[in-house]
């Protein structure tokens, strides 16, 4: 549903809007600009830029094929460890004003919101088979769900104890549980536990044919992640604690996080589309030393002037996420949008249109790119903010 709100007050946490804005920037479109980038790189127009670090920086743009971490696959799991992050101050006040009752109806609402959403976004041809009853959304809403059911009634150690447990019991079920036909211990694709139940008993459209990297079994762990973002926003949350203890919390967690993850992954490897434990804790020590820079930046130093579109993005997420499905993506919309051009090739010499040409990626990119954001920006300013 669309609230009506004022703007977000200095009293808010701008720096967990201002970090998923920043995370849902490179949804929106800005990975493409770094290929438009590429591509004039390739036809000589740019002088100077080293195409090498330009294809490194384009490959951490794209999921690895399988086994492996790049800067695109946080994206995903950023965005649930700031779910998880937000859930901690919204739920506090609920609880605080409203009660218990009040915070479990909040729970509920919002996940069977967010869930149908996902199943909107996926869309379906009306038979059941058709639908994605697992997907981005959905996983967003499963992790909402338990993490603020948990929230209502543990803190810091339980949460804690419980994401061990997650990890923990996933990693144990993928190693120890054999897999007919494969054995235990395989994390092939295609081949090991996760994939094994999907196959055989998730219903509807699966991602990728018999099953599906949201599947079934890897959202325990995808419930680990938003746990850990809850643990954030209690460590930012603690009126006792001084700024600077906020930030060594949140900078040790993510270092131990790293070191756990990397640690972890010699015997359970980082694999997002099986959401691993280890890549669970390599994400979320990430997730965590971005938090406590963003924390620093704007909220501590009151850095702020250059956050504030990332803080229109952050506060509209789901809106310009649903809508740049619905639209086909901002940059396709600019390219569908512009016959003028194409029947400006015609009137424009050869040797000009030569010239012009290798920009039209690049062009495209920053005008899909500057429309989202004006939409957002727009949202922002009239204080329409979509709640889920």
């Amino acid at each position: 549903m669309v609230m009506m709100q004022e703007s977000p007050t200095l009293r808010r946490v701008v720096s967990i809007d201002a970090l998923r804005g920043f995370d849902m920037f490179w949804i929106m479109g800005a990975s493409s600009l770094v290929h438009g980038i590429q591509e004039l790189a390739k036809s000589d127009t740019l002088k100077g830029i080293d195409p090498q670090r330009l294809k490194f920086i384009a490959e951490q743009l794209e999921h690895v094929d399988w086994e492996g971490f790049h800067f695109w696959d946080l994206i995903f799991p950023l965005f649930v460890f700031l779910m998880g992050t937000s859930t901690v101050f919204s739920l506090t006040r609920v609880i605080a004003r409203r009660g218990k009752v009040a915070a479990y109806r909040r729970v509920l609402f919002r996940a069977l919101a967010l869930y149908v959403l996902g199943l909107i976004y996926y869309g379906g041809r009306g038979d059941p088979e058709s639908f994605r009853y697992v997907g981005v959304l959905q996983r967003i809403a499963i992790c909402y769900l338990f993490g603020g059911l948990l929230f209502i009634h543990i803190r810091f150690r339980g949460l804690l104890a419980v994401s061990a447990v997650l990890l923990g019991g996933y990693w144990a079920a993928m190693t120890f549980i054999d897999v007919p036909e494969h054995g235990t211990g395989n994390y092939q694709e295609g081949m090991n536990l996760a994939n094994y139940i999907d196959q055989h008993y998730l219903p509807g459209y699966k991602w990728d044919g018999d099953w599906d990297p949201e599947g079934l079994l890897s959202t325990l762990p995808a419930i680990a992640t938003g746990l850990l973002g809850m643990l954030a926003g209690l460590i930012i949350q603690n009126e006792n604690s001084a700024a600077w203890k906020k930030l060594f919390y949140l900078v040790v967690l993510g270092g131990l996080c790293l070191a756990g993850g990397h640690f972890w992954s010699a015997h359970f490897p980082i694999i997002k589309k099986l959401w691993t434990s280890s890549y669970v804790l390599l994400a979320g020590g990430w997730s965590f030393l971005l938090l406590a820079v963003f924390y620093l930046v704007i909220d501590v130093c009151k850095i702020r002037f250059w956050a504030q579109p990332f803080v229109w993005i952050g506060t509209n997420c789901i809106t310009i996420y649903m809508l740049q499905n619905f639209v086909g993506g901002f940059s396709n919309l600019v390219s569908r949008a512009s016959p003028a051009w194409t029947l400006a090739q015609r009137a424009i010499p050869a040797q000009v249109l030569e010239q012009v040409e290798p920009y039209g990626p690049l062009t495209v990119s920053i005008l899909g790119l500057l429309f989202a954001m004006l939409i957002c920006r727009s949202l922002y300013r009239q204080g329409a903010f979509l709640r889920v």
